[in-house]
C-alpha cells in the first residue's frame, strides 16, 4: 500500500511540498531480506520523522540489532486505508511514546536498493515535528530496543561516523536521509 497523489497532495497542502530525491543504495543480501520482510503486504514506503522537544533535541531509536552506539531517527509504515499525518503519530507514540505535532513535510525519497543483480524501489516520506514531552518511552519493546534524545551535533558527528563505519547500506542510507533533512532544517551537516 503505497499513497495516491491525492493523499499526497493534502498531506503537502498541510505541512509545505517536499524536496524530492532519487537515491540508489547497493545493500548486502541479509539486508534485502529485511526490505523485503517490510514488502511482504504490498508496502513499499516508510514514514520518517525528526521529532525535535523544546530544547532543540531529536528523539532517536536503536533497534535491538543495531550495533553498539548506533540511533536514528524513528520510523514506520503506514496501514493500509490509515491516513500518513494519524500512521506518523501512531508511529512516533509506538516507536518513542511521544505524542508529536507535525511541522513540515521535508523529504520525499524515492530509492533503489539493488543487491548484485536484485532490486527493490522504496520511498520514504521524511518529516519534522516537535513534542512538549521530555521523557521517551516506547511501546514496542520487541521493535525498540532503547529511544533516547540526542542532540543535532550527536546525529552529525559521532552517531553518523558509527553508522558508516558499519559499511552497511541501509545504515548509508540513513546517513543520506538524516544529512538532507537537516540540511533541508538549515542545520550543518557532516556529509561527504
Amino acid at each position: 500500500m503505497d499513497f495516491t497523489p491525492e493523499q499526497l497532495a493534502a498531506v503537502e497542502r498541510l505541512l509545505g511540498r517536499p524536496r524530492l530525491l532519487h537515491l540508489e543504495q547497493e545493500i548486502g543480501p541479509d539486508e534485502l531480506e529485511l526490505v523485503r520482510h517490510s514488502t511482504r503486504r504490498g508496502r513499499h514506503h516508510d514514514v520518517t520523522f525528526f521529532i525535535f522537544d523544546r530544547h532543540g533535541r531529536v528523539a532517536a531509536i536503536r533497534k535491538p540489532f543495531f550495533p553498539p552506539g548506533i540511533y536514528r531517527a524513528p520510523s514506520g509504515g503506514v496501514r493500509p486505508g490509515e491516513p500518513l499525518i494519524e500512521g506518523m503519530k501512531r508511529e512516533a507514540l509506538e516507536e518513542t511514546g511521544l505524542e508529536i505535532v507535525p511541522d513540515r513535510y521535508l523529504l520525499r525519497i524515492h530509492a533503489r536498493f539493488t543487491c548484485g543483480r536484485e532490486v527493490e524501489d522504496w520511498t520514504t516520506h521524511v518529516f519534522s515535528a516537535h513534542t512538549d514531552q521530555t521523557e521517551l518511552n516506547p511501546r514496542d519493546r520487541e521493535e525498540i530496543a532503547e529511544a533516547r534524545f540526542v542532540t543535532v551535533e550527536e546525529l552529525t558527528g559521532p552517531i553518523r561516523q558509527r553508522m558508516l563505519a558499519t559499511g552497511r547500506g541501509l545504515f548509508r542510507y540513513r546517513v543520506s536521509l538524516t544529512d538532507a533533512a537537516l540540511a533541508k532544517l538549515g542545520f550543518p551537516t557532516g556529509s561527504d
